[in-house]
């Protein structure tokens, strides 16, 4: 299977989910988190410094459960909100 190359979005969205979570593990140690969520110390480890920006989702379910983190909450920290167009119909927009 060959894997498509990144995108500069995805390396991004990976590097704000390994900072999120080396922030919530704190002082506790890389082993003693992943033994807890069952995957390898260095599958975490590689996570958390952004080498695999796209981790299976329940390798981050387990994480975020053990570190006390929401699903919710880990979404919304490495998706930040997008700007996005006014929703308000212009006279444009209404006419065509």
């Amino acid at each position: 299977m060959v894997r498509l190359p990144l995108t500069p979005g995805e390396v991004e969205r990976g590097q704000r989910l390994g900072a999120l979570l080396r922030r919530a593990r704190g002082a506790r140690s890389i082993l003693e988190t992943a033994l807890d969520a069952h995957v390898s110390p260095e599958t975490l480890r590689k996570i958390e410094t952004g080498r695999v920006a796209t981790p299976a989702f329940p390798t981050i379910a387990a994480i975020a459960d053990v570190l006390g983190l929401s699903l919710d909450a880990v979404w919304a920290e490495i998706n930040p909100p997008k700007p996005h167009a006014d929703p308000t119909p212009t006279r444009e927009r209404i006419a065509s």
